[in-house]
């Protein structure tokens, strides 16, 4: 790295601080607030060690054109997701001429972390997040009629043995599912990153993410049956969104060692 990559970084390092500023809403908790924080970091710890290419940076005019496109429509329109498509474009169009070539297809695959680190799913994707509170409230309701409970679903709105449970917009689980993706991505690339399987787990991590929202909702619901509404939609809310940031790090961590022990035995049997 020469001080000619310095004024790119600091055009990277002044975007990223707009953006993230550019909509504060999303910052309503630790649990779904530290994971975005803490992805282009981790990018470039997981990518470690930086070997960079001597000689100076040159804007390719492609990323210039795309990260300028994208960029505008996202302040017009509001779209958080063009935003961040923008910043990742103009991130890989200085990485990719300026790291080995040997490197550009590792780095790649980290790709997904600067993506996920500006909050579009929080901001930009209500539907998803109102088809997780949907399909959870069902599976959670489902869950209590086989437990021999008297359940009543109205939408997103639960009845069980008279007690009235609400899967409100908090607990769509898009925040859980964006610090997901960011979490697993990661956790996938050190277990599996040496595998073109890594990114076949990528989708896997939102079926991951809405089991564990989906066991968030019923222990909530279950908390309020056993104690108490109040404590319920209390401390144990509070912290339910690291319990399920917990949870699903745990079941990527067993369902990617899993496929690293059977990829190896397959190797070693080849």
């Amino acid at each position: 790295m020469t001080a000619r990559d310095y004024p790119i970084i600091a055009a990277l390092l002044i975007l990223a601080l707009f953006i993230w500023i550019h909509d504060l809403s999303w910052m309503m908790q630790p649990a779904d607030t530290l994971p975005i924080l803490l992805a282009i970091p981790c990018m470039f710890w997981l990518g470690s060690p930086w070997k960079f290419l001597p000689g100076a940076f040159r804007v390719p005019t492609g990323g210039l054109a795309v990260t300028t496109g994208a960029f505008i429509i996202g302040i017009v329109t509001g779209w958080m997701f063009l935003l961040a498509i923008s910043w990742t474009v103009l991130l890989w169009s200085w990485l990719s001429i300026r790291i080995e070539p040997a490197d550009r297809r590792r780095i790649a695959k980290l790709l997904i972390l600067p993506m996920m680190a500006f909050p579009w799913l929080l901001l930009d994707a209500q539907a998803v997040g109102w088809w997780f509170r949907l399909s959870g409230s069902w599976a959670a309701g489902e869950f209590f009629s086989l437990t021999g409970f008297h359940v009543v679903q109205d939408g997103t709105r639960l009845l069980i043995q008279g007690l009235p449970v609400e899967v409100t917009a908090a607990c769509s689980g898009m925040h859980s599912l964006q610090s997901m993706l960011i979490a697993g991505s990661a956790l996938a690339y050190i277990i599996l990153g040496h595998h073109p399987i890594y990114w076949l787990n990528l989708p896997l991590l939102v079926v991951i993410s809405w089991i564990a929202n989906t066991v968030r909702i019923v222990a909530i619901a279950l908390a309020a049956l056993a104690v108490s509404p109040e404590f319920a939609a209390g401390l144990f809310h509070e912290w339910g969104g690291w319990g399920v940031l917990i949870l699903m790090f745990g079941l990527c961590w067993a369902i990617f060692t899993l496929q690293r022990t059977l990829l190896n035995n397959k190797t070693a049997q080849a």
